[in-house]
């Protein structure tokens, strides 16, 4: 009996939504079984705008527009022309998707305000041309909508159309919870984190947005679709801004970064709306839509107060609540007996790896990078110093491809010969072997310290991102997944960091998240590695512990450029110095020659002998 609890306690999500699904079979009036319909409506579009807004981090106030795009789809092609209500669902994701991704393409590329502005643009666009369209019905919509059947079972009623949606919206969540417990997932996760870092580790983020905008648009016209069939008339007035801002209203409310927020937040406005739209006419003693203020009180004290939604709340309580009957949690369990990943072969030691030709950087009348020169050759340790302001991070960020150069060329080591990298992607110039830190930590706080270091695996493995969103929504990836997995935990080993393998990476130390990311790096599994004052925030042991691992890289064959200002750290570690100033060289040699050189003592480091 206390296995069945503690199971019961463990699965309680799914425990309560298998009660959910008898609800029809209760003695229940008509209409609660109607607003539990429209909660699960309503929660497979939320559903999307967390994936979306939530952990994507783009807002969109559009979604409505594609949930009247699913439903005028069925309706038009089961009235007009006879079809069956299946075509209708096939026929309105073909179209959905056609649609997101022409608008994704235009409108994902747009950050900050300007996109809200834009997804409030197409929205707009899409409700007028609902109810301007002739064969549409214009603002009457349609009517006369057939009834879905199964197995010549018509579901014709609210009641029984109970089921299909729920059934719907728990495979949408499963399917959710699968593609971001994954490779593509991490890719995803990783949008909200900024660009930067993301394609800084290979991924296309410009696709991956519009992959989640697409997917978050299909999920709405399948909630459009069982709506037309349930309502058994469409006309244009659900599909308006009005209702896109509701949808999103909903996953904030209940947890805009949590799968189970999307049901929690339209269970939430969809009973608080029921009971307002009731209390508050009588109140005030006028008939209007008196909610839309509440919700908007609502909104700013839950920005205020709870920006994360009432999810993590909720989980947390409950947690504590049940916390003698739960099992210990023991996090990501890595698979003993996975595939290793190919590991690229080292060029020979002495072989010059990286070439910095006169490289120019102007942004408007300011030269941050004069006319730079310099090498680093296999299996050394390069160190590039300098005061504050010289030119130093937007140096590596020339060599890593976060800035065009102005001028002057960069060259790398591959197939035998230099090439040049200038003004390559950050995730191409990842690929041919260039792993990096960043001066400011740049990791997923939530996420653990296991999974941000897979992310830096993410073009180890081989996959299309559309076959492979699909295949982790499936569970068919497996196997890449174990062997991501089994890699980062190999790194984790190598920098010490194993002992916090499930921890979450935004309760590690400052000078623990740097050492996070040198692993990270590593998992690239780079010829060169960039470090940006990796140093920065460790203690004396641990800085002795980070040196010592840098020489066994270097040992390994590995080339490392890094930027540092403790001064004994460098003048221990490193092979060759460059010196900075004012985005010039002004040193260049044995560490022992640039502390003894007068321009060098002058500009930084005052003196030391």
């Amino acid at each position: 009996m206390k296995t069945l609890i503690t199971n019961g306690i463990k699965h309680g999500k799914w425990v309560l939504l298998a009660l959910v699904l008898l609800f029809p079979l209760l003695p229940v009036p008509e209409f609660w079984i109607t607003l539990a319909n429209y909660i699960g409506l309503y929660a497979i579009v939320a559903l999307g705008l967390v994936l979306l807004t939530g952990v994507g981090g783009m807002t969109s106030f559009g979604q409505a527009a594609f949930v009247g795009l699913g439903a005028y789809s069925t309706a038009y092609l089961s009235t007009a022309l006879g079809y069956s209500p299946w075509v209708g669902l096939l026929a309105g994701l073909v179209l959905t998707m056609a649609a997101a991704l022409a608008i994704g393409l235009i409108t994902m590329r747009l950050s900050g305000h300007y996109l809200p502005l834009g997804t409030i643009a197409w929205g707009l666009s899409l409700f007028f041309l609902f109810g301007n369209l002739e064969f549409l019905g214009k603002y009457d919509g349609l009517n006369g909508i057939p009834a879905i059947q199964i197995a010549g079972y018509k579901l014709d009623s609210g009641r029984s159309m109970f089921a299909l949606i729920w059934i719907i919206l728990l495979l949408s969540i499963v399917a959710i919870q699968n593609l971001l417990q994954s490779r593509p997932g991490r890719a995803i996760r990783a949008l909200k984190g900024g660009g930067v870092m993301a394609e800084a580790m290979g991924v296309n983020t410009a696709r991956m947005k519009v992959i989640i905008f697409v997917i978050a648009a299909m999920l709405a016209s399948v909630s459009g679709w069982l709506y037309a069939h349930m309502q058994r008339a469409v006309n244009p007035t659900p599909f308006g801004l009005n209702q896109g801002i509701e949808y999103l209203f909903m996953a904030v409310v209940g947890g805009a970064g949590h799968v189970w927020g999307a049901l929690l937040g339209s269970a939430l406005l969809t009973l608080l709306k029921d009971k307002l739209q009731s209390i508050l006419p009588a109140l005030l003693g006028a008939n209007g839509n008196f909610e839309v203020i509440v919700f908007g009180v609502l909104l700013v004290l839950l920005l205020q107060r709870a920006r994360d939604g009432v999810w993590p709340y909720l989980a947390s309580f409950s947690k504590r609540l049940f916390a003698k009957w739960l099992p210990e949690d023991k996090g990501i369990q890595v698979a003993t007996d996975a595939a290793v990943l190919p590991v690229r072969a080292k060029p020979a030691v002495d072989t010059v790896i990286l070439e910095i030709d006169k490289a120019r950087k102007q942004f408007g009348g300011l030269v941050a990078v004069n006319d730079m020169q310099f090498t680093v050759s296999a299996g050394q340790i390069v160190g590039l110093i300098g005061p504050n302001g010289a030119g130093k991070s937007t140096m590596f960020n020339l060599v890593t491809g976060v800035l065009p150069l102005t001028s002057g060329a960069v060259r790398f080591y591959k197939d035998g010969k230099l090439q040049d990298i200038a003004n390559l992607p950050s995730r191409e110039i990842v690929k041919l072997g260039i792993g990096r830190s960043f001066q400011h930590v740049r990791l997923l706080a939530s996420m653990t310290v296991l999974e941000n270091v897979a992310i830096g695996g993410h073009l180890r493995t081989k996959g299309g991102d559309v076959m492979e969103v699909i295949a982790s929504i499936l569970r068919r990836d497996g196997k890449v997944e174990n062997s991501l997995l089994a890699e980062a935990k190999r790194q984790l080993e190598r920098v010490g960091l194993a002992h916090l393998i499930n921890e979450e990476a935004g309760s590690l130390a400052l000078g623990q998240q740097r050492i996070l990311e040198i692993a990270r790096a590593l998992c690239c599994d780079p010829s060169l590695l960039l470090l940006d004052e990796p140093a920065a925030g460790l203690r004396y042991k641990e800085k002795q512990e980070l040196a010592e691992l840098l020489r066994k890289l270097r040992a390994e064959g590995m080339s490392i450029l890094l930027v540092e200002h403790d001064m004994d750290f460098v003048m221990n570690l490193t092979d060759q110095l460059v010196v900075m100033e004012f985005g010039t060289k002004i040193a260049e040699g044995l560490p022992q020659e640039v502390q003894q050189n007068p321009a060098v003592l002058e500009a930084y480091l005052g003196g030391i002998d």
